[in-house]
């Protein structure tokens, strides 16, 4: 993956959940796209769902104040930086976004005062956010217009995007030209074809000059299954960004597809020393050990991680798929159980995902207590489309119970659900 997650059809709750982890980490741009996703699909099913349409509201309000602030933070970063142009588009989008009285008075009068050191000093002398006089216009740089410029409508989200870059990230990307803004805006929305043109255009604008452009055009390829081009791009990437982790990843991915395993674990000796003790890299380590074969070895590089430096929630999932591989069930649901009384303690939403795997792993070793029966319940309404499922195992539970009249009336909804599910929906003529 790049620095950002590619969007894909999901359930409004799996857009939440994505939603509310954006949030926990303070990336507001990231996390009001989700839930006004989430909203936007929760309006495509016509489910009739006010209280979860009332939480995705909620949820988008409050992403928008803070999504204000942050814009505002970066626009007094870009001014700084010599990036007028860019601050100013930053000031807008916050006047668009808050509804906070207070704060649409001090941003009106910085953007007044924006407005007058722009005209002021255009009127005597080059101001220091601007191109110099002799650049080409529209060669893809900043300040250009070239044909990649990105509408109005679009800047939202590239500013939202470039928001969660480290700060070095995003001032290379805000000067790589309207082509690369394009191209960038079009690779998130899944767009790969027109993302690999526009990105392939702010590659040459920017020739000779050390970019971070072949990764995104890389992401590009490799989305549309132009693995060798990906490769040819990447390779040298890593040559000159050895602490671009994202770059390995995608690395490794080609890697594991075309079955090198044994390139992919030369890649990762190869990464920097202060970064090999990164979660990410020992995700990557773990997996590449499964990829050839090698379970016990995974679990074992995982547990010691653990042992080392700490418990780590994607750490703890890997090793519980391991073990879940293995026939190892009560380990796996051990760790899956204090992920959720993690999620507990600090009052936070427990992914449906990891509720799913613990009841069946609970199921799976004779659990037919109420507490699982109860799990099952909830997900049932968390994730509709499982729905039967859990209606089926709520009805051998209650069967295990003795309560045969509650597992008649599950089991008829189990079918009823998946009959519906397999029945074609044919217009009557």
């Amino acid at each position: 993956m790049s620095f950002f997650n590619l969007f894909s059809g999901k359930k409004p709750q799996a857009y939440e959940q994505k939603g509310d982890d954006y949030a926990e980490e303070s990336l507001w741009g990231n996390a009001k796209v989700e839930y006004e996703r989430a909203l936007n699909r929760l309006e495509k099913e016509g489910a009739e769902d006010s209280d979860t349409a009332d939480r995705l509201y909620a949820k988008v309000t409050r992403v928008r104040e803070e999504l204000a602030c942050e814009h505002r933070e970066n626009a007094g970063n870009l001014i700084a930086g010599g990036y007028g142009e860019e601050a100013r588009d930053l000031l807008v989008l916050a006047l668009e976004l808050t509804r906070d009285a207070g704060l649409q008075d001090e941003l009106q009068q910085e953007m007044a005062a924006l407005e007058k050191g722009l005209s002021q000093t255009s009127a005597h002398a080059m101001p220091a956010w601007e191109s110099p006089v002799d650049e080409p216009a529209g060669d893809g740089r900043v300040g250009g217009s070239g044909a990649g410029s990105v509408p109005d409508e679009q800047s939202e989200m590239f500013f939202a995007l470039c928001g969660t870059l480290p700060e070095d990230v995003q001032m290379a990307y805000l000067g790589y030209g309207s082509n690369f803004k394009a191209g960038y805006v079009a690779l998130n929305t899944g767009d790969f074809e027109t993302a690999a043109h526009y990105l392939s255009l702010a590659l040459a604008d920017n020739e000779g000059h050390d970019t971070y452009i072949p990764l995104e055009l890389a992401t590009a390829c490799l989305n549309q299954g132009e693995h060798m081009q990906a490769r040819e791009l990447l390779e040298p990437f890593v040559v000159n960004h050895p602490d671009v982790l994202p770059a390995y990843q995608l690395l490794c991915d080609l890697y594991w597809e075309g079955g090198a395993i044994d390139q992919a674990e030369q890649l990762l000796t190869s990464i920097p020393d202060e970064l090999q003790a990164s979660v990410s890299v020992a995700l990557l380590k773990g997996e590449t050990l499964r990829r050839a074969g090698n379970d016990p070895g995974s679990r074992s590089y995982f547990l010691q991680f653990m042992e080392t430096h700490g418990w780590h929630e994607s750490i703890a999932r890997a090793l519980a798929e391991i073990h879940t591989a293995m026939g190892e069930m009560e380990e796996a649901r051990h760790i899956y159980q204090r992920i959720m009384d993690n999620c507990r303690s600090c009052h936070a939403r427990i992914d449906p995902y990891i509720k799913d795997r613990y009841a069946e792993l609970c199921f799976a070793c004779g659990a037919r207590d109420t507490a699982t029966l109860e799990l099952y319940l909830s997900l049932a309404q968390e994730v509709r489309e499982n729905a039967h499922r859990y209606y089926d195992r709520t009805s051998r539970i209650y069967a295990a119970q003795g309560n045969e009249t509650e597992a008649a009336r599950f089991r008829s909804f189990s079918d009823q659900l998946r009959t519906e599910a397999t029945t074609p929906n044919v217009e009557k003529a």
